[in-house]
C-alpha cells in the first residue's frame, strides 16, 4: 500500500476556482495562494449570513491510543461519501500545527484515500495563519516589556505578568525562561515562558471571533497581568489590540482546499483539544453551513475533550447545534484500552476487546446522554479484524441503542464510507435536544466538577487554596459566567495518561487556572499536562526530508 504522502502527491487536483464554483463562490471572492488553495473574502462571508444553515455533523472519537483511530480520515471520508450519495457537503477541519507534524504525527491531513490536499502545503506553513497568530501574540509580549522598560506608567507588576510568548514547535526547553538578561539596555529581567501557538489565547480568539470588529474587541479584552495594586491590565491598555488585529485580519479569511475526490474543505484555525478548545474557526463553520446541505467537522481527541468543548464552548457561544455525532473507533485501539500491548493488537483477542469496550461505551453514553445527540459508531476496519470481534462491538453498542457501521474509506475513499453516510443522514433527520454539561450560572469550580464527574467518571475534583481563591477573584470580577476549557491528558478519562479503559472514582486535580478574557473562557489545567509539549525520543522530524528533485518525503 502506498504511503499517505505518495497518494497525495499523485492526486489529480482541480484548480481551487473550480472547487469554489461547486459551492457557488465566484472568482472575485477568492484570494488564491497558487492554484490549489485560496482564502475567501470576509465581505463574501458576510453576504451569506441570511442564508439558511445546512446540517452540522460532528466527528469525535474514543480516547486516543498509539494504535490510532482515524478521526480526521473519517471526517474526510464521510464528507466524500455524502457527496457521492448526492448531498452537497463541505468539510471543516483545523490546520495542523508544526509541533506534532515534526513531533509525533508527521502530518495531519487525513490518511490513505481520505485526505485533503495539497497535503504538503497544508502541513507545512499553509497560508501563514499560524505565523500571523504567533506574531500577534509575540507583538503583545514585546509591547509589555517595552512599556515596563520605558517607565511603566501602568504600574504593571513584573511578577504578575501572565502573558506568555509562543512558538509553533514542540520545545520543552522554552517552558520556563528568563527574559531581559544582559543589562539595563535589554529591559528588566523577569521570568517568562513559551506556549505552543495552538495553546495561545490569540488562537482561541481567532477561532471564536465572528468578524474583524469582534476579533479586535476580544484582543483588547486580553488580560496580560496585574498592577502592583492587583488591578487587571488589558491589551487595550497598552494600545496593542489594533496592531494585533492588523496582523490577523488577512488570516481571519477562511481557507479553501479540496479532498482527493475534489470536494470542498475549509481548513482554518487549529487549537489542540487537550490544552485548548480543539475546534476549527467559527467563521469557517458558519460559512460552510450557508454553502452546503451538510457540514462535517471534527473536534480534537476523544468525546471527553474535543466534543465537550465543541458543545460547551463553541456551540454555547454561537448557537450551533450538531444534527448527529459520529464516534470513531478501531478494534485495535479498543484492545489497547483492554490492556493489550501495542505490538500485539493484530491477533484476535475477545477478552482484551471486552475489557476495552468500556472506553467506547462511556464515550457513547456521554454523547447520547450528557450531550443528548444522535450517535453512530464508525469502526475503521482493518483486514485482521475478525468477524467475532466486530460482532462483539456491534452487540455491545446495540445494547446502548447505537448502530455500528464498518467504514473502509482509508482504502476506498468515499466509496468505503457510503454506509456511514446513509446512517448519518438518517440520524440527522431525527429531532435532538442538545444539552450542555453545566449551566452558565454554576460557579467555575462547579462547572469543573460537573465535567469531571459526568464526563470523566471522576468522584471529585481537588484544587489548592490558591487556585480556589483565584477562581473566586475572577467570579467577583464578572468572569464567573464563562465556560471552562479543561487542559488534560487526551489518553485517559482521568488526569493520569497511563489509566486506560474507563477509570472511575478518581479525583481530578486542578493545579493551575488561567483567565482567557478575550476568548471568554477559564482554562483549568489538570494533572501534569503541559501547554508546551516536548519532542519524543525519535521525533518525526528525523524522517521528514526532501530529495534532490525537491520532493518531500516522510510526511506519513
Amino acid at each position: 500500500m502506498a504511503s499517505d504522502i505518495d497518494i497525495a502527491q499523485k492526486a489529480s487536483m482541480k484548480r481551487i476556482t473550480e472547487v469554489a464554483s461547486h459551492l457557488g463562490i465566484a472568482d472575485e471572492h477568492l484570494e488564491p495562494y497558487g492554484h490549489y488553495k485560496a482564502k475567501i473574502s470576509l465581505d463574501y462571508v458576510d453576504s451569506l449570513k441570511n442564508k439558511p444553515n445546512g446540517k452540522l455533523i460532528l466527528v469525535t472519537a474514543i480516547s486516543p491510543t498509539p494504535a490510532g483511530e482515524g478521526k480526521t480520515t473519517t471526517t474526510v471520508g464521510l464528507g466524500d461519501a455524502l457527496n457521492r450519495i448526492g448531498k452537497k457537503t463541505v468539510i471543516c477541519l483545523r490546520e495542523p500545527s508544526l509541533g506534532p507534524v515534526f513531533g509525533v504525527k508527521g502530518g495531519a491531513a487525513g490518511g490513505g484515500y481520505a485526505q485533503i490536499v495539497p497535503m504538503e502545503d497544508i502541513n507545512l506553513h499553509f497560508t501563514g495563519d499560524f505565523s500571523a497568530i504567533a506574531l500577534a501574540n509575540n507583538l503583545l509580549s514585546a509591547m509589555i516589556d517595552n512599556h515596563i522598560h520605558h517607565g511603566n506608567t501602568l504600574d504593571i507588576d513584573p511578577r504578575r505578568i501572565s502573558w506568555k510568548r509562543v512558538v509553533d514547535m514542540n520545545d520543552r526547553a522554552l517552558r520556563d525562561v528568563v527574559v531581559g538578561m544582559g543589562g539595563t539596555a535589554n529591559g528588566f529581567a523577569r521570568e517568562d515562558g513559551f506556549d505552543i501557538v495552538v495553546a495561545s489565547e490569540v488562537m482561541a480568539i481567532f477561532c471564536l471571533a465572528t468578524s474583524v470588529k469582534d476579533l479586535k474587541k476580544r484582543l483588547g479584552d486580553i488580560v496580560i497581568g496585574y498592577t502592583r495594586e492587583q488591578k487587571p491590565v488589558h491589551a487595550r491598555d497598552l494600545n496593542a489590540h489594533g496592531a494585533m488585529t492588523v496582523l490577523l485580519k488577512e488570516a481571519l479569511k477562511p481557507n479553501l482546499v479540496q479532498t482527493l475526490e475534489n470536494n470542498p474543505a475549509f481548513v482554518h484555525g487549529g487549537p489542540f483539544a487537550n490544552i485548548a478548545h480543539g475546534c476549527n474557526s467559527v467563521i469557517a463553520t458558519q460559512s460552510a453551513l450557508k454553502l452546503g446541505e451538510y457540514v462535517v467537522t471534527e473536534a480534537g481527541f476523544g468525546a471527553d475533550l474535543g466534543a465537550e468543548k465543541f458543545i460547551d464552548i463553541k456551540c454555547r457561544k454561537t448557537g450551533l447545534t450538531p444534527s448527529a455525532c459520529v464516534l470513531v473507533a478501531t478494534v485495535r485501539a479498543l484492545k489497547y484500552h483492554g490492556g493489550k500491548d501495542v505490538k500485539e493488537l493484530n491477533g484476535e483477542d475477545l477478552t482484551a476487546l471486552q475489557k476495552g469496550l468500556v472506553n467506547l461505551e462511556r464515550h457513547v453514553s456521554n454523547v447520547t446522554k450528557n450531550y443528548s445527540l444522535p450517535c453512530v459508531v464508525s469502526i475503521n476496519r482493518f483486514t485482521f479484524d475478525t468477524d467475532a470481534e466486530i460482532a462483539l462491538v456491534t452487540d455491545r453498542m446495540k445494547a446502548l441503542g447505537v448502530n455500528v457501521v464498518l467504514a473502509e474509506h482509508w482504502a476506498k475513499g468515499g466509496a468505503g464510507a457510503e454506509a456511514l453516510a446513509h446512517e448519518v443522514v438518517r440520524l440527522s433527520e431525527q429531532p435532538n435536544n442538545m444539552t450542555y454539561v453545566y449551566d452558565d450560572s454554576d460557579t467555575l469550580l462547579e462547572k469543573m466538577k460537573k465535567v469531571a464527574t459526568k464526563i470523566y467518571g471522576a468522584a471529585d475534583v481537588s484544587a489548592s487554596a490558591k487556585v480556589k481563591q483565584q477562581l473566586k477573584v475572577w467570579e467577583d470580577a464578572g468572569y464567573g459566567s464563562y465556560p471552562i476549557c479543561v487542559a488534560k491528558t487526551q489518553s485517559s478519562f482521568s488526569s493520569d495518561a497511563s489509566l486506560r479503559g474507563a477509570p472511575s472514582g478518581h479525583t481530578v486535580n486542578v493545579r493551575e487556572v488561567r483567565l482567557a478574557a478575550g476568548a471568554q473562557f477559564i482554562v483549568m489545567i489538570c494533572g501534569d499536562i503541559m501547554t508546551m509539549p516536548g519532542l519524543p525520543k525519535v521525533p518525526s522530524a528525523e524522517k521528514i526530508d526532501v530529495d534532490d528533485n525537491g520532493k518531500i518525503v516522510g510526511l506519513f
